[in-house]
């Protein structure tokens, strides 16, 4: 496996240490880095990217677009390049868990997140989210492994621009499937359209649905189904799962998980915004 035959040896000037995780399409590894003495996570793809000389190009170039990003909830990546056919990507270590793993632990405990730690961790990543738009960068794949947590707990979005590297390859997407995660998916990627920020928003809102309930507006089996739910139907009340939720809050989900982008907030600035009004004056005026 590759995960065995890389541990204890070198990518450039990357020592494999450990392994972190895996996802759907790649692994990631604690990593050292010699000549600046220090610790990097380092994901790593499957041998066959490398062989497609398309993908690295396109890839190489998202990684440059990617590494402009500097803000403290987004990940900061260091380098990108190929060794000996493995095609990875090199970024700071944040070594506090992902947000799935702070969701699943509520979950096992019978709990969902507080209205406190929801503004705490939901404004920071609208406010990642403001900033990569603002300079033309859309993630496309926003869920909550792919938020990691620092010790602080300071939520940090990883993985930009890897779902639209991921578009170019065609054998990785399921029929009739855009690039993302099918739980997260707002009904324009779901329908293979273009996107734009406000599909990261309808993502965002799936995952404040998740916190404050214990579950996805949607489950299903298979992509098909959720996909079609997406498009088609409306979420159920989240206050139906959680009764303790203010109708503010409500409103605000369900405002992030409107069908059309145009029936949104246009910006994730204006989703942490009225996320503020509503731990604040949890009190609605209609219920």
């Amino acid at each position: 496996m590759q995960q065995d035959t890389l541990v204890g040896t070198t990518l450039g000037n990357y020592r494999i240490l450990a392994p972190l995780g895996q996802g759907g399409m790649a692994r990631v590894y604690r990593a050292y880095q010699e000549n600046l003495d220090r610790e990097v996570a380092i994901k790593v793809l499957p041998p066959w990217y490398a062989a497609d000389r398309n993908f690295v190009e396109r890839f190489k170039l998202e990684a440059r677009l990617v590494g402009r990003l500097s803000h403290p909830n987004i990940v900061t990546v260091h380098d990108a390049s190929e060794y000996k056919g493995h095609l990875y990507i090199v970024m700071q270590l944040v070594d506090g868990g992902t947000l799935k793993q702070r969701l699943d632990f509520l979950r096992e405990q019978g709990q969902t997140m507080s209205m406190i730690e929801v503004k705490h961790t939901f404004q920071q990543i609208a406010s990642a989210l403001q900033y990569a738009h603002e300079q033309g960068i859309i993630h496309r794949d926003i869920k909550p492994v792919n938020v990691l947590m620092d010790r602080s707990l300071r939520p940090i979005l990883s993985d930009f621009g890897i779902a639209k590297v991921l578009a170019g390859a065609q054998d990785l997407t399921r029929p009739g499937a855009g690039v993302g995660t099918p739980e997260y998916m707002s009904p324009e990627q779901c329908k293979g359209e273009s996107v734009d920020g406000r599909a990261d928003i309808y993502a965002l809102g799936v995952m404040l649905y998740e916190a404050l309930t214990g579950r996805t507006p949607f489950i299903g089996d298979n992509y098909p189904a959720l996909a079609h739910s997406h498009v088609y139907e409306e979420p159920p009340d989240p206050r139906r799962f959680n009764p303790s939720i203010p109708a503010t809050a409500r409103d605000v989900i369900l405002m992030a998980l409107k069908k059309y982008p145009q029936q949104r907030f246009q910006w994730a600035s204006a989703m942490a915004e009225a996320l503020e009004r509503a731990v604040y004056r949890p009190a609605a005026m209609h219920d």
